[in-house]
């Protein structure tokens, strides 16, 4: 029995979100056949319940905490600011925005082929999707993303706790809310939800927030969280969760129970390979993360972008990865993949900006390394800003090649100010060229100058 041509394409790229759906769109518009199979909603996790939204959150929470900066302009006040018109507003301008059925018919008007539903590998060149098989003359993409890592904590599974998604569809604030895990996911939201009026604890097992950043930086968001009244425990792990009477007990090692109405779980995120047939093709089913090459190849026939490359869990890593995916399948010469310089923002208040090896990390790869700081307050941007005006500015530099390997911007704008280290790093750019750089004044960016000087002793 002969395959049926309407299940023939060039390309079959498994998972539409940012990743897959770029890949997905830039080959079908470059006259290929394409086949785009997606089980939830086209865009992924990013527009729907991640990126967008959590951001709009942090928005409206970061003009509370602005607006209250101001003497005279608006007091502190206990009372909780109504939340379900934000809530509400958050959805309609996200479903606007980023419209399923929309994102669809963008991708079926360059030409591709949608399919809903879940799918897997069945062989080379072969995928199978609710007993459908398509076949790939050219290839298959994965991009199927990640999701919410739990933790193995006794009683965690038959309790209603919270992921990300659940979070930023409440229609309205609990009273208190129990964070476990202080990595991005879990900070920004536990800022957002403590400016709107929750009562927030943040339960971390590493001994500070924010473990992959610099200890200035983590130290910098737990003294802020705190000073907003959110309770911090750092080197506290959970042993045990509860649910009764609307109430959630944790439990932690040291024999503390904290109570809260709402439990959120934000642990990290990791992809799942084992639905997706990678036996099929002779690769490991059991990986925590795909291995590709520098051009995406995980196999011959088979590329990967995205969350599930393990490389790392951003938005802006996918669709770099995506671009680099295309280029190899169209046969566009272009550049490998290089992450030296991957950037990553936290968007707390501050924000936190960081791009390359921390201190910590250069040290383990036996990089010899110094370092310069910088205090945003004591920058003249920063004596203008005042109230709000935390931050530090902190660079990395290979002593051997004269070249900064990383760097961290933290403050207001602290994700901006990113920018031009993550082009200095890059680029390598000689740490004796950029001190004779000039720096607008009065810039939060100038403030790279005075960690230069720093960083000369």
């Amino acid at each position: 029995m002969g395959q049926d041509p309407a299940h023939d394409a060039d390309v079959v790229v498994i998972g539409m979100g940012v990743g897959g759906e770029h890949v997905a769109g830039r080959l079908a518009g470059s006259g290929l056949g394409v086949v785009g199979i997606e089980a939830e909603l086209v865009g992924g996790e990013c527009p729907y319940w991640a990126c967008i939204p959590s951001k709009m959150m942090i928005r409206a929470g970061n003009l509370l905490a602005e607006a209250r900066r101001v003497p005279g302009m608006a007091g502190r006040t206990e009372v909780a600011p109504d939340f379900a018109p934000v809530a509400a507003r958050i959805r309609d301008e996200a479903t606007d925005d980023w419209d399923d059925k929309a994102a669809v018919d963008r991708f079926t008007g360059t030409g591709g082929r949608f399919v809903r539903g879940r799918a897997r590998l069945a062989g080379p060149g072969r995928v199978e999707v609710d007993g459908r098989v398509f076949t790939a003359r050219r290839g298959v993409v994965l991009a199927t993303g990640s999701r919410p890592q739990i933790p193995p904590v006794p009683g965690l599974d038959r309790v209603p706790y919270w992921t990300n998604r659940d979070a930023v569809a409440a229609e309205e604030p609990p009273a208190s809310l129990l964070v476990l895990g202080g990595g991005a996911i879990g900070v920004e939201l536990a800022q957002a939800f403590a400016r709107f009026g929750t009562a927030v604890t943040v339960v971390e097992a590493m001994e500070r927030l924010m473990s992959p950043e610099e200890p200035e930086a983590s130290a910098l968001v737990t003294d802020v969280l705190r000073s907003e009244g959110v309770t911090v425990r750092t080197g506290a792990r959970a042993t045990g969760v509860r649910h009764a009477d609307g109430t959630f007990r944790l439990t932690l090692d040291g024999g503390d129970e904290l109570t809260a109405q709402r439990l959120l779980v934000a642990t990290g995120r990791r992809a799942d390979l084992s639905r997706l047939g990678l036996e099929t093709v002779g690769l490991d089913r059991d990986a925590r993360a795909l291995d590709v090459d520098g051009r995406m190849r995980a196999a011959d026939g088979v590329w990967g972008v995205g969350d599930l490359t393990g490389k790392g869990a951003f938005t802006h890593v996918a669709m770099y990865q995506a671009e680099v995916a295309v280029r190899d399948i169209l046969g566009v010469p272009g550049p490998e993949a290089d992450y030296r310089a991957l950037p990553r923002v936290t968007f707390t208040d501050p924000e936190v900006g960081s791009v390359g090896l921390t201190e910590h990390a250069a040290r383990e790869l036996g990089v010899p390394v110094r370092t310069g700081t910088a205090q945003v307050p004591s920058s003249s941007r920063g004596w203008i800003h005042k109230a709000g005006n935390e931050g530090v500015i902190k660079l990395v530099e290979d002593t051997r090649r004269g070249i900064l390997v990383g760097a961290t911007s933290a403050g207001p704008a602290g994700g901006e100010v990113l920018y031009g280290l993550a082009v200095a790093v890059q680029a390598e750019v000689p740490v004796e060229r950029l001190r004779h750089m000039m720096y607008a004044y009065p810039t939060f960016h100038r403030g790279v100058e005075d960690a230069l000087r720093d960083l000369a002793g």
